[in-house]
């Protein structure tokens, strides 16, 4: 348990990194979804609200289903480093 001030302030940084670094691949991927369904609806000049969203939906459900072993056992470690020192 980090006991001073430059401690504690390595270890929110830190918490800050993770937190990017495990939304990354979720965001992204919902990202890369939504432009392509964009280009789609663009190209075939399909405007439903309901295509835009339910493909992200469905990648990033399936996003969240094959890193979130990595996600929390990155916020595992983490919590194990600012609570017991390991």
């Amino acid at each position: 348990m980090p006991e001073t001030v430059a401690g504690l302030v390595g270890l929110a940084q830190e918490a800050l990194l993770l937190a990017v670094a495990v939304s990354l691949p979720v965001v992204g991927v919902a990202a890369v979804v939504g432009l392509a369904v964009a280009v789609l609806q663009a190209a075939t000049q399909i405007q439903d609200s309901t295509l835009a969203h339910l493909p992200r939906l469905v990648v990033v459900a399936i996003a969240l289903a094959i890193a979130g072993p990595w996600m929390g056992r990155e916020i595992a470690l983490l919590a194990e480093r600012a609570f017991v020192g390991g």
